[in-house]
């Protein structure tokens, strides 16, 4: 598995941008794939995680309304659209690969980790 993470940028707040997850590996079909983020001096937290088919999709309090979690499996690609966007949500974006099908917050739970994208959200 080879993750990699894109779309991150410099924007203002209330704008919106759209993350997106890709392996060039393999496919990612059979696994719940995940959105985790770690703001300077923070420890990471989980943002969002979609299940194998898509059917159920979790999000952290702070995001609810505002970002959307989505797979297309024929291209082996996960998408966070990020709308809103507010400071706090100045971060390291990562997306993960999970173990299991089923969607989870749990980070221990994703053994493949791609590089970051940065998100910059200004006042």
């Amino acid at each position: 598995v080879q993750l990699q993470a894109s779309g991150g940028g410099l924007v203002q707040a209330g704008d919106s941008l759209r993350l997106a997850c890709a392996n060039s590996k393999r496919t990612f079909s059979n696994n719940a794939v995940g959105w985790f983020r770690q703001a300077p001096g923070k420890e990471r937290e989980f943002v969002a995680a979609i299940s194998w088919r898509g059917g159920e999709s979790l999000y952290t309090d702070s995001v609810k309304g505002r970002f959307t979690i989505s797979r297309d499996n024929a291209k082996s690609m996960v998408s966070l659209q990020m709308n809103s966007l507010k400071p706090e949500d100045t971060a390291v974006y990562y997306c993960a690969v999970a173990r299991s099908p089923i969607a989870t917050k749990n980070p221990g739970q994703y053994p493949y980790w791609g590089r970051g994208t940065q998100v910059t959200v200004s006042s």
